[in-house]
């Protein structure tokens, strides 16, 4: 089975070159690894193109510098970048991945075995961690079961393809899967040994520090079409979490501003009717058995195309 790597970067001359050996290290490497530098002006260059000429499975490809880094949107043009200019179909899975990751060796090689067991597995992943400066532990970054995490999109091409891919907002790493459970894929993430992975910049931490990234993601929850309610018993939970009480109340402000301000929500209105009723069933239910319910009504969905 083959697969594709795309990673758009900028500047990630600090964390790159473990990710870089982590993949080139991999049982099963890329059969392609396609890195936008989304106009880099550290040592990234010249760090890819070491790699590049050592090992033929990457392929640099280099945008204009904008001036900035770019989440969210700017991520995935970054990525389309790349990806437009392959010929895909020659791949039986896609992947955007991070260039600030460090990942255990037998990663993508379980991720493949998992996919070619189930058919109707479209996007999976590890699970993210990061090492805790204090203390030099492991820390989670507490992502739910039913996604794939965002810094490393594992999908089944034919499951990306149908579900139109990543749409180019905030949230488009959430918007993705619940598109994928909609028409009767599945997607999950597993917090097993062989698949954690260290974050080695935390989630949200990207550009401005981690109180924007936070308040970035309640923007990204509101345009998405997460109810209020939803949002504040998420934004509880993650004030339990690292960093403690700040990060949590920052997503919920983050939302509560975008929604004080009315700015612009998702407009696929099925999509986003389908998630509010899960969301429902998710705090009276509880997650897991509230996924575990909707992914067994959606399995017709899925056969009536795939059987």
């Amino acid at each position: 089975m083959s697969y594709l790597l795309v990673s758009p970067c900028r500047n990630e001359a600090e964390f790159m070159r473990k990710t870089l050996d982590s993949v080139c290290n991999q049982t099963v490497p890329p059969d392609l690894w396609v890195v936008v530098d989304d106009g880099s002006t550290d040592e990234t260059p010249a760090i890819l193109a070491d790699y590049a000429e050592r090992y033929p499975f990457i392929q640099v490809i280099t945008r204009e510098n904008r001036g900035h880094r770019s989440v969210g949107p700017g991520v995935i043009e970054a990525f389309y970048y790349g990806y437009d200019k392959i010929d895909v179909s020659q791949f039986d899975y896609v992947c955007k991945f991070d260039l600030d990751l460090d990942l255990p060796p037998r990663y993508f090689e379980i991720l493949i075995d998992r996919m070619e067991k189930n058919p109707r597995l479209g996007t999976c992943s590890g699970k993210a961690y990061f090492v805790d400066k204090n203390t030099g532990k492991m820390v989670s970054e507490k992502c739910g079961d039913e996604m794939s995490v965002g810094m490393t999109k594992f999908y089944r091409r034919t499951c990306f393809e149908e579900i139109g891919g990543f749409v180019r907002e905030v949230m488009w790493d959430g918007i993705d899967c619940h598109r994928c459970r909609q028409l009767g894929w599945l997607a999950e993430s597993w917090d097993e040994e062989e698949l954690r992975f260290i974050h080695l910049r935390p989630m949200g931490s990207s550009q401005k520090g981690i109180i924007t990234g936070r308040k970035r993601h309640g923007f990204g929850q509101y345009f998405m079409g997460t109810g209020l309610a939803y949002m504040t018993a998420s934004s509880v939970f993650r004030m339990l979490h690292p960093p403690v009480f700040i990060g949590g109340f920052s997503m919920w402000l983050g939302y509560v501003e975008s929604m004080l301000a009315g700015k612009d929500r998702f407009d696929d209105k099925a999509l986003v009717k389908f998630i509010n009723d899960y969301q429902w069933k998710c705090l009276f239910k509880g997650k897991k058995a509230a996924t575990a319910e909707l992914n067994a009504k959606q399995e017709p969905v899925w056969l009536a195309k795939h059987a």
